[in-house]
């Protein structure tokens, strides 16, 4: 848990009225440990985005394999199991699209500058600090839905099939 982004921020926003965003404390990773820099960097920070996509993979599955109706004990559990696997498939989609943004500290944005070297990837690690209010800036203007609209409905549509 990050005190900023998972208590001051949604408390902020609740007060103020704001568009609520937040974040928690980012994973470590011990570099040292990787064989071979940058490429198994980018796999790891891959990794959560991947995840996320397997899980909405498996919620647009269950949501082919749950029949219409079905009663057990007198009581429909097909419409809740329904809803479950709906909202699974939306939540999971939507971080798999958001994390893979090429903006510092998101998940896209470690896997692209692992992509660059010299003097590029100096310049992007700079903007490592302001990637909070580059974030803010891209949501405020409406261009983070253009960014992430197309993505997320290409892959809502591809696993929806």
């Amino acid at each position: 848990m990050d005190p900023i982004g998972t208590v001051l921020l949604p408390l902020i926003a609740m007060v103020t009225g704001a568009p609520l965003i937040g974040w928690a404390k980012p994973v470590p990773v011990a570099t040292r440990s990787l064989r071979r820099y940058p490429r198994d960097f980018m796999l790891v920070a891959f990794a959560g985005p991947a995840s996320n996509l397997l899980l909405a993979t498996l919620a647009s599955i269950g949501l082919r394999v749950v029949p219409g109706h079905a009663v057990f004990g007198g009581l429909d559990v097909a419409a809740p199991l329904t809803q479950l696997a709906a909202m699974a498939f939306q939540l999971n989609l939507l971080l798999a699209v958001f994390n893979l943004v090429p903006v510092p500290p998101l998940d896209g944005g470690n896997i692209l500058g692992g992509m660059l070297r010299g003097g590029l990837h100096r310049g992007y690690e700079a903007l490592r600090p302001y990637g909070v209010f580059i974030l803010y800036a891209l949501m405020f203007s409406g261009k983070l839905g253009a960014i992430i609209g197309p993505p997320y409905v290409f892959l809502a549509r591809l696993l929806s099939l």
